[in-house]
């Protein structure tokens, strides 16, 4: 059985920064766990407005606090968030994210995130990235 704390792995090398300042996630579970998927607590910042397009993974994302919206845009289609609701980014969607205040998100990709990854260029996590501890 694993079992982690969310205070704890925000204090630990799992509490990863974008390098763009538009978000926090802390990883709590990851590919080394060996269970088919990586599971994210994650922070959009009040303001943030951003672009992704995970190639190489697809995610599910639930809003625990906050609200925003997102734009998938290849048709332009714009999808208010709330608490409760879930968006799922089945066809590697290319995706607008806007926080009107600040988000938390319960995030779910498969396959799993090694740890350390942030958005590249296109907005995409390399399926190869530094592990965590």
């Amino acid at each position: 059985m694993i079992v982690r704390k969310l205070a704890e792995a925000r204090n630990s090398d799992r509490h990863i920064e974008s390098p763009d300042g538009n978000w926090n996630s802390t990883r709590l579970l990851l590919k080394n766990d060996n269970m088919g998927f990586s599971f994210h607590i994650t922070t959009i910042h009040a303001g943030a407005d951003f672009q992704m397009h995970y190639q190489n993974h697809l995610e599910a994302v639930y809003c625990i606090s906050g609200k925003g919206e997102v734009e998938t845009l290849d048709d332009g289609k714009v999808y208010p968030i709330e608490p409760g609701t879930v968006y799922i980014l089945d066809q590697h969607d290319r995706h607008r994210l806007h926080a009107e205040s600040e988000m938390v998100m319960a995030c779910v990709f498969n396959p799993p995130l090694n740890g350390k990854e942030v958005h590249n260029a296109e907005g995409a996590y390399e399926l190869e990235a530094p592990a965590c501890e």
